[in-house]
């Protein structure tokens, strides 16, 4: 895919629901395979709502014209920040806002929901 190819991870933009379909998030958590998984569920107005399923560090990057919202299903997220570390459990949320430098971590295999302008680039800009 575009923008993302010379990174280590399974990013999907596609949107895989249409409205008034049901998404069984745990069916598609409990599929994946990757340590590094971000698929697209589906677009709610303009923003898009993304599954991630998370086990190691991603790169530091920022959004210049986004804020970005995860929200921890199971797992356990840490979300570096350049003064502090933000740690997230189930069922706890945090957004990180546009054009603050950041990087996401899991020591552990997390299930994370995402919501994000439906144009962000996910590696950052």
């Amino acid at each position: 895919m575009a923008g993302t190819s010379s990174f280590p991870y399974e990013t999907r933009l596609n949107i895989l629901h249409q409205p008034l379909e049901v998404i069984d998030e745990r069916a598609l958590a409990d599929a994946c395979e990757y340590k590094w998984y971000n698929q697209t569920l589906c677009k709610v107005n303009d923003a898009v709502v993304r599954l991630g399923i998370f086990e190691g560090e991603y790169h530091w990057h920022k959004h210049e014209q986004d804020d970005e919202f995860f929200y921890v299903v199971e797992g356990r997220l840490l979300i570096d920040l350049e003064d502090r570390t933000v740690e997230l459990s189930p069922r706890q949320g945090f957004v990180v806002p546009k054009g603050v430098t950041h990087r996401t971590r899991a020591p552990q295999r997390t299930t994370v929901l995402m919501v994000e302008n439906a144009g962000i680039i996910p590696t950052g800009n």
